[in-house]
């Protein structure tokens, strides 16, 4: 038996095969496009606190559950 090392080919074509500096380019385009057109939400301090308490919560959550099962 023989084994193979299997070589992925990258494929050329989509957002996640190009340059990174060509990613950020195209990705503020839409940021700066959503905040011209007022469809873009900007957090002001009480929700992005809130949000911040959430998200600590849930990763404690995940936390003790994953000690939970071991």
């Amino acid at each position: 038996m023989t084994d193979k090392i299997e070589t992925k080919i990258a494929s050329k074509r989509g957002f996640a095969s190009m340059d990174p500096q060509r990613q950020r380019e195209i990705a503020s385009l839409g940021g700066k496009a959503a905040h011209a057109s007022g469809r873009a939400h900007e957090f002001n301090s009480a929700e992005a606190r809130e949000a911040g308490r959430k998200g600590g919560r849930a990763g404690r959550r995940k936390a003790a559950e994953g000690s939970a099962q071991s």
